[in-house]
């Protein structure tokens, strides 16, 4: 049987609810042939009027034909060539009647034979303007009261499934009116703290991934094998915690290592990432020199992942991401953008506001389609805070190195205390105690209780 094909015109609006159809075409294959006659061993066809009939031995002492019911009791049947053929119809029964219950058209349409309704059902990549409509706050900076008023904290709590971040995400996006603010986290200590001051979402930076796990700078050093392997890590720490949005870079490769990247994004648990045009050999968005890779190169890689993540069936949330701001001028990013947007992609980041004037101007040039914004301190942008970004209409804001400049300085000071005083410093109450219950040692220990256990018997 052939693969169902899924294709973006295959997808039906209603409401907020987008519901997925596929096409199937049956490919006869090893695993479905054509009935084919199996016909007796040592069997001499003998016409009526043959003499030789009665001294034919192969049909007598032919095994098959003496166990036959019907030979002992028909013997006149033997003298029939349609006794040869009886095989066709008593061997495979089954073949007769498979391919009609195949090639039922209502059975393949119908949406829960394929069960993926749930999975979808946030899912509009047709129509990227309805995705996430924005609704702008009130004069005093109150959420006004809509049908689709839902808050963050009640998406993550309504959402009981393990380990899917996407579709929280969604819900998020098209449910909710605030603002999703995402700490910058790189390892499992600064995704646990997030966690533990109930952030709704994070953001599993690059340069941060970069940095702490093979102490480079952010000069696409870390490939898929880094980036993919920590945000599986960080993703399901917490399999009913706060979804996750990854940095993806390029894609690391043409359209195939795009398609793969998503599919291995999505097998993760990640809730979703950021695609970029820059050229392979990128660099930090908040550096300089950065180059672009075509906008028809670029489309390309949005298609890729798009296709990627409707062949997974997953409510993954594409980001089309430019970084041509620097090198073509805002005019340039607004056109790579709504491309991205009819290629599929769900939400928007232009990289590199020179000003709020022009943060603010890129999301009413491209509403309703939802955009983030990148915060990055003593970068190439101005300070933007969440109030004044909630204003201007973003829905998504991710803080890049919002652990990792912290956790720089902090950790210097400790070690140059140590070096000069000989003295770490620690405050009184960070003890490994607590510092093993940020990581979840309280699980832990149920997880051994529950099994029975006596492991901390005694307490820790």
């Amino acid at each position: 049987m052939a693969v169902s094909t899924i294709v973006p015109s295959d997808y039906q609006e209603h409401e907020s609810t987008v519901i997925l159809q596929t096409a199937m075409d049956i490919v006869s294959n090893k695993f479905h042939e054509p009935a084919k006659s199996t016909p007796l061993v040592n069997t001499v066809e003998i016409l009526e009027d043959d003499s030789t009939m009665v001294d034919t031995p192969e049909v007598v002492t032919t095994p098959e034909i003496t166990i036959l019911p019907e030979i002992v009791t028909a013997p006149e049947v033997t003298l029939l060539p349609e006794v040869v053929d009886i095989p066709e119809v008593v061997a495979i029964p089954e073949v007769t009647t498979i391919p009609a219950a195949i090639a039922t058209p209502e059975v393949i349409a119908i949406p829960e034979a394929i069960a993926v309704p749930e999975a979808t059902k946030f899912l509009e990549v047709t129509a990227p303007l309805e995705v996430a409509p924005i609704v702008p706050p009130s004069e005093d900076n109150t959420l006004e009261e809509t049908d689709r008023s839902l808050r963050l904290s009640d998406v993550v709590s309504s959402v009981l499934e393990p380990t899917s971040g996407a579709k929280k995400l969604r819900k998020m996006l098209l449910e909710t009116n605030e603002l999703i603010v995402c700490p910058g986290v790189y390892d499992g200590l600064s995704a646990r703290t997030a966690i533990e001051l109930g952030f709704n979402a994070m953001y599993m930076t690059g340069a941060g991934t970069t940095a702490s796990r093979i102490g480079q700078p952010d000069l696409a050093i870390a490939q898929l094998h880094e980036m993919r392997e920590n945000a599986e890590m960080i993703a399901n720490l917490d399999p009913f915690g706060p979804p996750l949005i990854a940095d993806m870079d390029t894609g690391y490769g043409g359209p195939i290592m795009v398609a793969r990247t998503v599919e291995q994004y999505i097998r993760a648990g990640v809730a979703g990432a950021h695609l970029e045009d820059q050229v392979l050999t990128k660099r930090c968005g908040h550096l300089s020199g950065k180059k672009v890779v075509p906008q028809e190169e670029y489309i390309s890689r949005i298609k890729a992942a798009h296709a990627a993540r409707v062949r997974l069936q997953s409510d993954f949330v594409l980001i089309a991401r430019t970084d041509a701001l620097q090198t073509l001028g805002y005019d340039a990013c607004i056109s790579r953008l709504r491309a991205a947007r009819d290629e599929g992609a769900d939400v928007g980041l232009l990289e590199g506001f020179t000003s709020k004037a022009q943060a603010a101007q890129a999301v009413q040039d491209l509403a309703p389609w939802p955009l983030l914004l990148n915060s990055v301190e003593n970068g190439k942008s101005p300070v933007i805070t969440v109030d004044e970004a909630s204003k201007m209409g973003f829905r998504i804001m991710i803080f890049s190195f919002a652990t990792l400049a912290p956790a720089y300085v902090a950790i210097r000071e400790t070690l140059a205390r140590l070096k000069y005083q000989g003295i770490v410093g620690t405050p009184k109450h960070i003890t490994p105690v607590k510092l093993f219950e940020v990581c979840g040692l309280e699980h832990s220990m149920a997880v051994d209780k529950n099994a029975g256990g006596l492991s901390f018997m005694g307490g820790v």
